[in-house]
């Protein structure tokens, strides 16, 4: 077990985690404000993309070489924290939602936490540890400001914001997920 907390450390697990909570009880609390009520998914997906940027900090190692050469195999191990640090992003406001800040529904949710997960390791393997929020951050900027999703084209780049159970916002959170996953599990962060 010693050598899960030296990889959570190395990982800097514990100021993700305390920024995923921080963020998910600000939108918990701001949804309990008033806010635009329970069918706007702007709060949520801002929860979500925030907890999924906090986790990308733990994406890239201290030392990249000692990575690349550790006796261990790397690509279990990467694919298992990006698809942890998603179930521990969802769950999180999930249990917020719980307390009583009606947000979204669990389909929305997890859709939405397994394609931004997919973007952050898709951004650490592009672009290295330090810059893997890049990606998300851009998609999720992108996503707020586009004009009404009316074609093909415009759902796949919203599919953040569609509503659960929109083909092209599920295949587009799937395929980034798989991608993103396959790309950091195999390759690692760039340097």
């Amino acid at each position: 077990m010693r050598w899960l907390t030296l990889y959570a450390r190395s990982r800097q697990v514990p100021a993700s985690l305390a920024a995923v909570l921080i963020s998910a009880m600000t939108v918990g609390a701001l949804a309990r404000g008033g806010g635009e009520g329970p069918g706007d998914p702007r709060l949520p997906v801002l929860a979500l993309a925030a907890g999924a940027m906090a986790a990308s900090v733990g994406l890239g190692g201290q030392d990249l070489a000692l990575d690349r050469t550790a006796a261990i195999r790397w690509v279990p191990r990467r694919a298992a924290h990006v698809l942890l640090a998603g179930a521990v992003v969802c769950m999180v406001l999930l249990t917020v939602q719980t307390l009583g800040a009606d947000l979204a529904t669990t389909t929305f949710l997890v859709r939405d936490s397994a394609g931004l997960m997919g973007l952050v390791a898709l951004g650490a393997a592009l672009s290295g540890g330090q810059y893997a929020w890049t990606l998300p951050f851009a998609w999720l900027s992108f996503s707020f400001f586009a004009p009404p999703p009316t074609s093909a084209p415009m759902r796949v780049a919203t599919w953040m914001l569609l509503p659960p159970g929109t083909p092209a916002g599920t295949w587009t959170a799937l395929v980034l997920m798989l991608a993103g996953t396959t790309a950091y599990a195999v390759a690692g962060p760039r340097r």
